[in-house]
């Protein structure tokens, strides 16, 4: 199966094609997917070179004459390096793009801590009105990366990564979905962690619910879900642990509620290892989310556990 990656190159292309508003700018990475479209678009396929500043303040300025730039570069080159581009040439000039990821939080660790971002999402957060899409597969990456583009002038992320869910589900740009009910509990499982959180709550009385934008935040859908399930609530996110807890408290803020954020811890972990060595020692492999969801909402088994004095 092709990645999340693999289908940025052509679905962009097309969108070429398509809008003469689109313009592409990269810094030398993802250059070769564009060969083909920069002979038929010289002037809106942009190489800067390896100027990650550049490469964001080149897309604001697109942006400030009408046209719908789509950045892209590895994750913590695109939102920890250029972070002050972002806050100033987009935020404070007040213009959209779409910046779109990859390397996600350790997708490639011989890459080493430089070519690792647990922490982009939580940086966002720092500023006002992003939309910030999680896909959980290609095909949800595809229908994903055209709705960021379609979003008029909306400053949109778009995190792509090699981790993918089997099947991808229908997604909307908007919405959490409903993928599993339960009365114990709400975990929301946020794109590539769905396959690992319904399997580690397979027999667990829990309602799962499927995050593809985690922002702006579902807040409607897990109030909903809390309704009926209960208000402790786990958060199973692929960067930085406890990224969308505050979002989470505030969607139930009027009601007594638990969050246990689940995700990427704050230790830098020295030895490179593998993408799945990496996935267990923070402890988002199936056997270890059960453990710490179970543990969490009391329940075992798909019955409530009582509670230990």
């Amino acid at each position: 199966m092709d990645t999340m990656r693999d289908r940025f190159a052509p679905v962009v292309s097309r969108l070429l094609d398509e809008d003469p508003r689109v313009a592409v700018v990269l810094a030398e990475i993802g250059v070769d997917g564009f060969a083909d479209a920069r002979l038929r678009h010289p002037d809106r396929v942009i190489n800067v070179g390896i100027r990650e500043q550049l490469l964001v303040g080149a897309g604001a300025g697109l942006a400030l004459t009408g046209m719908r730039p789509v950045v892209h570069t590895f994750a913590s080159f695109l939102v920890e390096r250029p972070f002050e581009q972002v806050k100033l040439d987009l935020g404070h000039q007040d213009v959209g793009a779409v910046l779109v990821s990859a390397a996600a939080s350790f997708d490639w660790p011989a890459g080493g801590f430089t070519h690792m971002s647990p922490g982009d999402v939580a940086l966002l957060d720092t500023l006002d009105g992003w939309t910030v899409h999680v896909p959980g597969h290609p095909d949800e990456a595809e229908t994903l990366l055209r709705h960021a583009v379609a979003a008029g002038d909306d400053k949109v992320y778009v995190r792509l990564s090699v981790q993918s869910n089997a099947e991808a589900l229908p997604v909307d740009g908007a919405r959490f979905r409903t993928v599993r009910e339960g009365r114990s509990g709400v975990v929301v499982a946020v794109g590539p962690m769905l396959d690992a959180v319904l399997a580690a709550t397979e027999g667990l009385d829990v309602t799962v619910l499927y995050a593809t934008t985690v922002r702006p935040f579902d807040a409607d859908a897990l109030r909903a879900a809390t309704r009926d399930a209960g208000t402790d609530v786990v958060l199973v996110e692929p960067y930085l642990a406890g990224t969308s807890a505050t979002a989470a408290n505030d969607a139930l803020a009027d009601v007594p509620h638990r969050v246990l954020g689940l995700g990427v811890g704050r230790a830098e972990l020295r030895r490179y290892g593998t993408l799945a060595e990496h996935l267990t020692t923070h402890g988002l492999d199936a056997r270890t989310l059960r453990e710490r969801i179970g543990g969490f909402v009391g329940v075992e088994g798909g019955r409530r556990v009582a509670e230990r004095s």
